[in-house]
């Protein structure tokens, strides 16, 4: 399916999803001029980059190979090397080593 877009649309399009996303970004800063003091809303707000990077990035994980068996079993040594506190670095490299010698077997 090709789309025929010319420029004049293309500017259009571009103008607005920039004025979304610079208001999405500016509206709290200038809404909310005082510190947050509520325990609450503060661990809301700091654990919200985390909940969304997990939900952009896990099914991602489970697809980015021929087979969900070795997908899965390089996310479960992701996991047990995080766990154990290895940088992220070799969290990485051990969970595609996995994934390579899983999917060599298979």
């Amino acid at each position: 399916m090709k789309i025929n877009l010319n420029l004049s649309q293309f500017l259009i399009y571009l103008l607005i999803l920039c004025t979304s996303t610079y208001l999405i970004r500016v509206i709290p800063f200038v809404a909310i001029k005082e510190k947050i003091r509520n325990r609450f809303i503060q661990s809301f707000l700091y654990y919200i980059p985390y909940a969304v990077l997990t939900a952009m990035t896990f099914p991602a994980v489970l697809y980015a190979t021929d087979s969900i068996i070795s997908a899965f079993i390089g996310l479960l040594v992701a996991i047990i090397f995080a766990l154990r506190g290895k940088s992220l670095t070799l969290v990485a490299i051990a969970s595609c080593c996995a994934v390579f010698i899983i999917e060599l077997i298979i």
